[in-house]
């Protein structure tokens, strides 16, 4: 009995390598000092940056991946992924340099980690950020026929004297809600749970409160908001960002707002898009509920003093969103979130 016997073709996976190489090439930014296939991928920072932080982070695209594997769409799983990780680091004011990958599946199927390694280098080439090396591990029998799960990792860099912490934020500063594609990859447990176990629908069947199939309208890939953010940085007038994740604002707000104070949220201040207000409808699902799972339209927020919201909706707007919105604001005692 030889590997390929075994579960593992070491041929596919060499072929993989060979045609995700000019993907990953077309990333490459100058600090690149290493090809893809190196045992460590090699990157020289800028020099030019003054006292530099990195800022590292991990993270997956959840159970999404299984409406990718309903649906048959691997392409956009990247972007999703490598988007998921800028938005983590830009909150803290760090604009990424390189991205690792790791991918693993049952049997490797070239074409669809070529459509998966797509994505991601479309992710990073839009974000500027170098895809540097990764990993594709076959593992027979630790995974079904057709499956597969995908990771990624980012490191970025900001001037220490612009990193972003949270730690000015004070009483009367304002949140600011910059509006979400659709889920982005979080809350899919349960969305699946509405859309295909509940309501018995096909990855296919349109849904007419969304003007598209339930697949589509739950593939919607995440947003970056690198390019909204970037024009602010040098004002330094953000106190603080949440990106809103898994766990909803309920959740995440709170990580970023100093003890011995809360955020108070309006709800009425936005509208919450089509796919939540349908998915709460089928699922029946309780509103705070709602708010602890999903981001509900909102991916960002941002924190500024009340003087400075103009210029920050201002350059929003200017930067391509202009359906940022103030939401709420910071109030002294209490904790978590209070919505209104």
């Amino acid at each position: 009995m030889d590997y390929r016997q075994a579960g593992v073709d070491i041929d596919a996976g060499n072929e993989v390598v060979r045609r995700i190489r000019g993907l990953a090439r077309g990333t490459f930014t100058p600090g690149v000092l290493s090809e893809i296939g190196s045992f460590g991928g090699l990157f020289q920072m800028n020099a030019g940056m003054a006292d530099p932080v990195l800022v590292a982070s991990a993270d997956g695209v959840g159970t999404k991946l299984r409406v990718a594997f309903m649906t048959g769409v691997h392409n956009t799983i990247g972007r999703d992924l490598v988007n998921h990780c800028v938005n983590d680091i830009l909150v803290q004011g760090a604009e990424p340099l390189f991205f690792l990958d790791y991918l693993a599946t049952g049997r490797l199927d070239p074409d669809v980690a070529l459509q998966i390694v797509q994505g991601l280098a479309d992710g990073c080439r839009e974000n500027g950020c170098a895809l540097l090396g990764g990993e594709t591990a076959e593992m027979p029998g630790f995974y079904a026929d057709g499956e597969y799960d995908v990771a990624g990792f980012i490191v970025g860099a900001v001037a220490r004297a612009r990193l972003i912490d949270g730690k000015t934020i004070a009483p009367g500063d304002v949140l600011i809600g910059v509006p979400s594609s659709g889920l982005h990859t979080n809350g899919y447990s349960l969305a699946r749970r509405i859309a295909f176990d509940a309501a018995g629908l096909r990855h296919d069947d349109a849904v007419p409160e969304l003007g598209a199939s339930v697949g589509a309208a739950l593939m919607v890939p995440h947003r970056s908001y690198l390019s909204l953010i970037r024009p602010l940085l040098p004002e330094r007038t953000i106190k603080g960002m949440a990106h809103i994740t898994g766990g909803g604002i309920t959740d995440n707000l709170p990580r970023i707002v100093p003890p011995g104070m809360h955020a108070s949220i309006d709800r009425r201040a936005w509208r919450v898009p089509a796919v939540f207000m349908w998915l709460q409808s089928r699922g029946g699902v309780p509103v705070d509920d709602m708010y602890r799972t999903f981001n509900m339209g909102i991916g960002l927020i941002i924190v500024c003093a009340s003087t400075d919201a103009p210029g920050v909706l201002e350059a929003l707007s200017q930067a391509g969103e202009p359906d940022a919105v103030l939401i709420g604001e910071i109030r002294a005692g209490g904790e978590g979130v209070h919505y209104a």
